[in-house]
């Protein structure tokens, strides 16, 4: 009886499909529309034409985030949004006409307030006024004096008349009658070409033409679903583009044969899918050195941590997914990082009001509630609620006091819940390589779980207060002997106990990483410290006379949201690497899976 594969990873199977090549593009167009085949293609640019759609994707994507921050700031300023929408199809071309127009209007509009500035002094004039000078004989020149330097002995010597005053200066013209230069001691000034009510008039004009423009690009923030659409169907064009080229081709590129996977649970649908198309295919179960793509398969609770573990990588296809393993580790690690049980309860109605009223976000906001319940069960521990201790919130007798731990039993909690999880690993390492039936690597897993938990106890016992039977001496001499035993699978029995003495070195690196978990016991400790600082400022404002309760209420509120958010962020972060790296490790994870993408739409 052929055994079952509990991998917890999906069972897939391989299709070589053989089509010709007219009627590949209906097959690929056909395959999507099923959506659960995952054939075998490149996921990035292999062409010119695929660089250019990859690069239009991209100008989707750009304009829908600036089309939002458009929406955003005119809701901010509470601008009007246009209601209709405009008819043109083709929106990303709008939108890149429009954004190139605004920013041309807007450079000509900063050049034009630049020459309206210079030629408002001068005043209104065409160019018919100087064409009559020039009749008369005359010839003007332009000048700028401050009010003190200007001398009115000049007004006798020259026709001159005053064109403007402006910021403490004269800009007047002097007429020449032979065209000589008049002997008035100060530079020529730049007399403008173009009179400033012209200038004015066409700065309205552009002006009305770019709000125009932006009225154009807020009614565009009423299309992101269809800009959403369109890059869609582009992304599902170009997937079935590069199916197509990571095809092969023979018999002069006739024939086209597709290589590609799909669920076996859902073999039964892909069959009659490829023999109603009239489809030659091959069919045989998926191996590991096909590389095929991986779909975890878990249940209700460990299936909201999976995007966690898709943070470091996938598990190889028939690899054992560790997902259920660390779920409940990791949600422990996170409530202890976060150290309240206070914010364990907020943690909690926040993922409830997620979960029931925003769908999109439902798995995350149940990842919120089992990650807020760990926050609850840890500090419980040591009775931390909102950064002070329940017992000195609530009267409690003496027994049950005692019950709850002091910050030295939590460190030392901390070190020994971190030597629990490493030795879970090490065990499903052993169980996960005998079942596969490499028996020399799990044995050696089973000696290096039996040593740390034998190391353990002897180190709780030579401290005093704690012994443990003599018996389980034995058992861990057993596992310092199947170490040296199994620490190597060379033939040469000399060279095997050499190689697996030497192993034993590796009990410096577990000695490195059972320290690791020191850092539970600090971010909570930092955390409690935070909370307890918002307390007792709360304190001090709240005796403050008239205000003063109103003062401690918004710091207690505001003071231990942000200790939340910030001692969140660590709490985050801190069990990742406890699990990527110290976990991982010594459960002999390998990854490098590729994530199952089917051909859809």
């Amino acid at each position: 009886m052929k055994r079952r594969r509990r991998t917890m990873i999906k069972k897939m199977t391989k299709y070589s499909f053989v089509v010709f090549h007219r009627e590949v593009e209906d097959f690929l167009r056909n395959l999507q529309e099923i959506g659960v085949v995952d054939i075998t293609r490149q996921k990035r640019a292999i062409d010119s034409y695929s660089m250019e759609k990859f690069e239009e994707i991209a100008r989707y994507n750009a304009a829908a985030s600036a089309l939002k921050r458009i929406k955003d700031e005119a809701l901010k300023k509470k601008e009007e949004i246009p209601a209709g929408k405009p008819h043109e199809s083709d929106l990303l071309g709008l939108y890149t006409a429009s954004v190139a127009e605004k920013e041309a209007l807007r450079n000509r509009i900063y050049v034009l307030k630049g020459e309206l500035a210079d030629a408002l002094p001068w005043g209104a004039f065409t160019q018919e006024n100087l064409d009559s000078i020039g009749k008369l004989g005359l010839t003007p020149y332009f000048y700028v004096a401050s009010a003190q330097k200007y001398n009115r002995e000049w007004e006798s010597l020259y026709p001159i008349q005053i064109l403007g005053e402006q910021g403490g200066k004269i800009y007047f013209a002097a007429l020449s009658e032979d065209g000589s230069r008049p002997s008035i001691p100060l530079p020529d000034s730049k007399f403008p070409s173009v009179s400033a009510d012209v200038l004015q008039q066409q700065l309205e004009e552009l002006e009305l033409k770019a709000a125009n423009v932006q009225q154009t690009l807020l009614a565009l923030t009423n299309c992101l679903e269809e800009l959403d659409a369109q890059k869609e169907n582009l992304f599902t064009n170009l997937d079935r583009y590069l199916a197509s080229e990571a095809s092969v081709k023979k018999a002069d590129e006739t024939i086209v044969i597709f290589e590609a996977f799909a669920p076996a649970e859902i073999d039964t649908d892909v069959v009659q899918f490829l023999e109603e198309n009239n489809v030659y295919y091959l069919k045989e179960e998926a191996r590991n050195e096909d590389n095929p793509p991986v779909k975890l398969k878990n249940n209700f609770f460990a299936r909201l941590y999976e995007p966690i573990g898709e943070l470091y990588m996938l598990p190889k296809y028939g690899e054992l997914d560790l997902t259920p393993f660390y779920a409940p580790f990791y949600m422990l690690f996170f409530g202890f990082c976060l150290g309240d049980m206070g914010y364990g309860l907020v943690m909690m109605l926040v993922g409830t009001f997620a979960a029931l009223k925003l769908p999109k976000f439902a798995d995350y906001g149940k990842l919120i509630i089992w990650l807020g319940l760990g926050t609850i069960i840890i500090p419980a521990l040591g009775g931390t609620v909102f950064g002070a201790k329940i017992y000195d919130l609530v009267q409690l007798p003496t027994n049950i006091k005692d019950l709850f731990f002091n910050d030295m039993q939590m460190f030392w909690f901390a070190i020994l819940f971190g030597i629990f999880h490493i030795i879970v690993a090490r065990l499903i390492h052993c169980v996960y390589n005998i079942v596969k039936g490499n028996w020399n690597t799990g044995l050696n897993a089973l000696g290096w779980a039996i040593s740390i938990a034998w190391a353990t106890l002897a180190y709780a016992s030579s401290e005093g207060g704690f012994t443990y039977a003599g018996w389980l001496n034995y058992i861990g001499m057993a596992g310092l002997l199947l170490i040296i035993v199994c620490g190597s699978d060379a033939k040469n029995p000399i060279v095997r106990l050499f190689k697996g003495t030497f192993s034993l070195y590796d009990s410096t690196g577990v000695f490195g990483d059972v320290l690791s978990y020191i850092r539970l016991f600090g971010l909570a400790t930092s955390g409690g410290i935070l909370g307890f600082v918002v307390n007792s400022i709360a304190l001090t404002l709240g005796e403050l006379p008239y205000i003063g309760w109103l003062l401690m209420g918004v710091m207690l509120i505001f003071g231990h949201i942000f200790v939340m958010l910030l001692s969140s962020l660590g709490a985050f972060v801190h069990p990742l690497r406890l699990t990527f790296i110290e976990f991982y490790k010594n459960a002999g994870f390998e990854g490098g899976g590729r994530p199952y993408n089917p051909l859809k739409k």
